[in-house]
């Protein structure tokens, strides 16, 4: 009777594993795989015993018995905390192995001594072989050996209950059931162990746990489900636009996907756990991540397809052991990207051609309101463009010195600029700015105030302008242009460099134009005397700083005045 319950717990055990080999997946918790391959052990020891006709072969199945079940209660205790995702430390393993090789060592005194029984004997009944035993003290380590793991076992499965979010509450019921039939069969068994019956003859122990089999496999047939970093590289690994290539940190060749063999045949030619030493693009790629991690990320042409290949760190566990290519095909993105950046340079070019439209609306606005005010002025006209050239060819002259630091757009804006700088003359009366002859002290302090007052124009009129630098420049411009270096120009009495830059230039270029252009109430002066009053001026009127540049301009002014009325 008990051997053909043993031989049917020992065929259902191997069968049981046998499905566990035929579902296996390399991701699976290897201690489930010797929990499978320790049972069918155990049952078969079982067997023998039930069998045995003498002693010492009995002895030593129950020898055989005892090192299947302490092992297996180290892999099902160890599996409980894999499962429940607690992970222990590596000398806590260590130190439960050991406990259980000492337990395996003691066991193994059986027959040799009484300190694990003190007693033994073969007893035959209607249901087989069994050992009669009375324990010794050894053998107390075994129940408290059993009682501890059961105890973790436990410790473990409430510790996910109570933390839910780190394992799925139904593998925790089921990993509870093999931990409580096991632990109450055990103990049932050992308290009827003296006791004449069914019980006492045949061990329900075996069958618990081939019922914890089959608890087993229905975990590890959805545990992989949850399993989400390997679920992930397995569905990656699938699919037919992602590869992957190995390396160690000596560039020796580890291995690579299928799809990463078709993007780069020389894969083909390098031979796993050699160095790669042909100078190729994965090498070169290899390098330069090693120099700066930075350098992660290189996009690959082949044909019409684009690749993108991402370089780190192959770990194991917490530890770098070498390199890892990911490649994916990233040819639509790049197409779209393509797209983006095509329709964006279209809408730039757009928005730049509307942009100088409205800029060039905007500056023939100034220039027209420049213009109205100089058509109500005593000029000749073309005071506007004259000291707009003028200032012209002094930066340029400037711009070939060092004595100013001014970029490019500086010297466009300034330039751009001099139109408005008596654009404030619209706010003086007719009577004073058409004015044949010389103002009164009176008429010359309304005269002054078209300084502050184009500044405030123009203020206004670019307060919203995008352009800060050009609104700032226009004013100075307008506002400062008649302020003398010595301090004794208006509207503020600047003095030196308190003046700005644009305003000083622009002094210049006002009064040479002034000096050497004919008015309704004077002639124009000769070139010899404006340039004896501009020099004379240089240091009082003017910033002495620009002297070598006027000098340099003079011909050049002279020339452009000449053209103007030959």
């Amino acid at each position: 009777m008990a051997g053909m319950y043993y031989g049917l717990l020992f065929m259902l055990s191997v069968i049981l594993m046998l499905v566990y080999v035929f579902m296996y997946h390399r991701h699976y918790d290897v201690h489930i795989s010797l929990i499978f391959a320790l049972v069918p052990i155990s049952n078969i020891a079982q067997y023998y015993l039930s069998k045995c006709q003498n002693i010492e072969a009995a002895l030593l199945a129950q020898k055989i018995v005892y090192i299947a079940n302490s092992y297996l209660l180290l892999m099902t205790t160890l599996a409980v905390f894999s499962l429940c995702n607690i992970h222990l430390k590596r000398y806590t393993r260590l130190i439960l192995f050991i406990i259980t090789t000492a337990e395996c060592v003691f066991s193994q005194q059986i027959g040799l001594n009484s300190l694990y029984y003190k007693s033994v004997q073969l007893l035959n009944t209607n249901n087989g072989t069994i050992l009669i035993k009375e324990y010794g003290i050894l053998h107390t380590t075994y129940f408290l050996m059993v009682f501890a793991f059961f105890l973790m076992g436990m410790w473990a499965i409430g510790y996910s209950c109570y933390k839910k979010n780190r394992v799925s509450m139904r593998f925790v019921f089921l990993l509870a059931m093999p931990e409580l039939l096991s632990i109450i069969s055990f103990f049932a068994r050992h308290m009827t162990a003296n006791t004449p019956g069914f019980f006492r003859d045949v061990e329900v122990l075996p069958l618990t746990y081939d019922m914890a089999l089959v608890v087993y496999l229905i975990i590890m047939d959805k545990i992989v489900l949850y399993n989400i970093p390997d679920t992930v590289i397995n569905s990656v690994q699938q699919r037919d636009d992602t590869g992957f290539i190995s390396f160690d940190f000596k560039l020796r060749y580890l291995g690579s996907s299928e799809f990463a063999a078709e993007i780069f045949p020389e894969l083909n030619d390098f031979i796993v756990d050699k160095p790669v030493l042909t100078e190729n693009s994965i090498l070169k790629w290899l390098k330069d991540f090693a120099k700066d991690n930075s350098k992660d990320k290189v996009y690959y042409k082949k044909d019409d397809s684009i690749y993108l290949v991402n370089i780190g760190y192959l770990t194991d566990g917490t530890r770098k052991r070498g390199y890892q290519m990911f490649i994916t095909d990233d040819t639509k993105n790049q197409k779209y990207i393509a797209l983006l950046d095509r329709f964006n340079t279209e809408l730039r070019d757009e928005v730049a051609q509307k942009t100088r439209h409205i800029v060039e609306m905007h500056d023939n606005l100034l220039l027209g309101m420049a213009m109205m005010v100089e058509s109500r002025d005593n000029s000749t006209g073309g005071h506007i463009r004259r000291t707009s050239d003028g200032v012209r060819i002094l930066i340029e002259e400037i711009k070939r010195g060092n004595e100013f630091d001014i970029d490019e757009s500086f010297c466009r804006n300034i330039i751009k600029a001099a139109p408005m700088h008596d654009l404030g003359k619209i706010s003086v009366d007719d009577a004073i700015l058409r004015k044949p002859g010389r103002f009164t002290d009176e008429e010359f302090e309304i005269m002054k105030t078209h300084a502050a007052e184009g500044a405030r124009i123009v203020h206004e009129i670019l307060k919203n302008t995008d352009d800060e630098e050009f609104r700032v420049i226009a004013e100075n411009v307008a506002h400062y242009h008649h302020e003398r270096w010595d301090g004794s120009g208006y509207p503020d009495g600047l003095k030196g460099e308190a003046i700005p830059l644009e305003a000083r230039i622009m002094a210049v270029a006002d009064v040479y134009d002034a000096l050497v252009s004919k008015r309704v109430y004077k002639e124009k002066m000769s070139f010899e005397k404006a340039n004896e009053i501009i020099m004379d001026g240089m240091g009082k009127h003017f910033d002495e700083r620009l002297k070598p540049y006027y000098i340099a301009s003079r011909a050049k002014l002279e020339k452009y005045y000449s053209e103007l009325d030959p």
